[in-house]
C-alpha cells in the first residue's frame, strides 16, 4: 500500500511570517524537497522573487512564527497582542 504524503498542499500556498523574514513576511512555497523522512519547502517572497530559502516544512505549523495566507500587519499586531 502506498505512503500517504506529508504535506499534499505545500507548493502554491501562501504564508505570512509573522517576524520579517530575509526583510519580508509574505510568501509562496515554489518548490518542495522530500529528504528521507524530512519534507523541505522553498519559499519566495512574494514582493521581491529574488529573496528565496529553503524550511523544514514542519516549522509551518509553528503558530508563533508562521501563519497560512497572507495577513495585513494590523492582523499581525492583534494575532501577536491575543497570544
Amino acid at each position: 500500500m502506498a505512503r500517504k504524503q506529508k504535506f499534499p498542499h505545500l507548493v502554491g500556498s501562501k504564508w505570512t511570517a509573522l517576524e520579517d523574514t530575509f526583510g519580508w513576511r509574505h510568501f509562496q512555497v515554489c518548490n518542495r524537497k522530500n529528504e528521507g523522512e524530512w519534507v523541505f519547502a522553498e519559499l519566495r517572497s512574494s514582493c521581491d522573487e529574488t529573496v528565496r530559502f529553503w524550511i523544514n516544512a514542519k516549522v509551518l505549523k509553528d503558530r508563533r512564527r508562521w501563519a497560512a495566507g497572507w495577513m495585513t500587519l494590523e492582523e499581525i499586531v492583534e494575532r501577536k497582542a491575543n497570544d
